[in-house]
C-alpha cells in the first residue's frame, strides 16, 4: 500500500524514511502538541513551501530547466484567491474563481514562456524568465485599483475559515477547534494530496522521459521524443502546483501582497532549498523546507539564547547576537552544501546503497 502511494518511489534509505516520517507526523500534529501562533505559521510555512519546491525540482531537478519566473505563478495564485475574496466576498465560490482564474492564467503565461523561449540556449530562457517575473512584480504593485499596489490585499476568508469561527465548544486535546485549526489542516491535506500526485508524475513514464532530457536532451530527440514539447508541459505543470501554492498561501495569511508571493528572496529561498534538499528527489523538497523554514524562523531565538548566556563574554556574545542571523544561516548553508553536495536525500541515499553493497 505504501509502494503504491509513493509510486513505487520509496525513500531507499532509513534514515530519509525517519526523516520524512518525522516531519509528517510532526506537521500533522502542531496544533496539538505546539498549538502556539508562531508555530503554527511556521508549520504553514513549510506546507506551503514543500509543494512549491517540490514543484520547482520538476523543472530544475527532473527536467534541467532553470527558470527564474516560479514565484510569479506563486503570486498569480495567491492574487487569484485575494482578488476574487476582495470583490466577489468571503465565499467558498470566491475561493473557487479565484484559485481557477489563476490556474487559467498561470497556464496560459507558462505555455507561452514554454513555446517562445524554450528552443533558446538555457541561460538565455533564465534570463527570459526573468525579466517577465520582474515585469510581473512591477505590474502587481503598479495596479493599485486590483491589487491593492505595494500595501497589497486583505481580505475575509468563508465563516468556518475565520479566526472566530468555533466547531466545538470544548478543546480537543488541548487544541481549539475554530477556524484557524480547520485553515491549516486546509494546507495541511492539500499539500499532502498534491505532492503525492506530483510524486506520481515523475514516476510516470512522462517523468522518465524528463528525466531522460535532463540527461542528454539530444540522445532523447533522436528516440523520437519532442524536447521541446514535453519541456513545454513541465513547465505549464511547475506552474500549476506553483499557483496551488500561493493560492494555500493567500488563505491561511489572509492577506497578499508583492512582497508576500511575488519577492525576488522567495525565489532565491526556493534554489537553496532544492539544493539542500537535493535536486530530482522530490523527498528533498520536504526535507529541505523543513530545515530551512525552521532555522530560518527559530535561529534568531536559538542566538539570542545563546549570546543571553555568553554575557560573561563580550566578545563570544557579540559573535553570537541576533542581528547576525544572516551571516550564521549563510554558513549552515556552505556546511550544508559542502557535506551534502548532492543534497541531503542524495547524500543519505547514497550512503544507504554504499552500506548495502559491502
Amino acid at each position: 500500500m505504501i509502494r503504491a502511494l509513493l509510486s513505487s518511489d520509496l525513500p531507499r534509505s532509513r534514515a530519509v524514511a525517519v526523516l520524512l516520517v518525522a516531519i509528517v507526523v510532526l506537521l500533522a500534529l502542531v496544533p496539538f502538541v505546539l498549538p502556539g501562533a508562531k508555530a503554527l505559521s511556521v508549520a504553514a510555512k513549510i506546507m506551503v513551501f514543500i509543494l512549491l519546491v517540490a514543484s520547482y525540482d520538476l523543472l530544475l531537478g527532473y527536467t534541467g530547466i532553470v527558470s527564474f519566473a516560479h514565484t510569479m505563478f506563486f503570486g498569480i495564485g495567491a492574487y487569484g484567491v485575494a482578488i476574487a475574496c476582495t470583490r466577489i466576498g468571503p465565499s467558498w465560490s470566491a475561493l473557487a474563481v479565484g484559485v481557477v482564474c489563476a490556474l487559467v492564467l498561470s497556464g496560459l503565461l507558462a505555455l507561452a514562456i514554454g513555446l517562445f523561449s524554450l528552443r533558446v540556449r538555457a541561460i538565455f530562457f533564465a534570463m527570459i524568465t526573468l525579466a517577465v517575473a520582474s515585469a510581473f512584480q512591477t505590474l502587481a504593485s503598479q495596479l493599485s485599483d486590483l491589487t491593492g499596489g505595494e500595501d497589497g490585499l486583505s481580505f475575509r476568508l468563508p465563516e468556518v475559515l475565520q479566526p472566530s469561527f468555533s466547531l466545538l465548544d470544548e478543546p480537543l486535546l488541548g487544541a481549539d477547534v475554530d477556524g484557524r485549526f480547520l485553515s491549516y489542516y486546509l494546507v495541511f491535506f492539500a499539500t499532502f494530496v498534491l505532492f503525492l500526485l506530483m510524486l506520481r508524475i515523475v514516476n510516470s513514464p512522462f517523468g522518465r522521459v524528463l528525466q531522460a532530457i535532463r540527461e542528454n536532451e539530444f540522445r532523447a530527440e533522436a528516440l523520437g521524443y519532442r524536447v521541446v514539447v514535453y519541456r513545454t508541459l513541465s513547465t505549464v505543470l511547475g506552474a500549476l502546483f506553483a499557483t496551488c501554492a500561493g493560492a494555500l498561501l493567500a488563505v491561511w495569511l489572509r492577506y497578499n501582497g508583492p512582497d508576500t508571493s511575488l519577492s525576488f528572496e522567495i525565489m532565491l529561498d526556493v534554489l537553496l532549498i532544492v539544493v539542500i534538499g537535493g535536486m530530482g528527489t522530490m523527498y528533498g523538497a520536504v526535507i529541505g523546507s523543513a530545515f530551512f523554514v525552521y532555522a530560518q524562523s527559530y535561529l534568531q531565538d536559538l542566538m539570542k539564547w545563546i549570546s543571553d548566556g555568553l554575557q560573561a563574554v563580550p566578545l563570544a556574545a557579540q559573535f553570537f547576537s541576533p542581528d547576525r542571523w544572516l551571516l550564521w544561516l549563510g554558513l549552515l548553508f556552505v556546511l550544508s552544501v559542502y557535506y551534502f553536495p548532492t543534497g541531503v536525500v542524495g547524500r543519505l541515499r547514497a550512503a544507504a546503497q554504499a552500506k548495502a553493497s559491502r
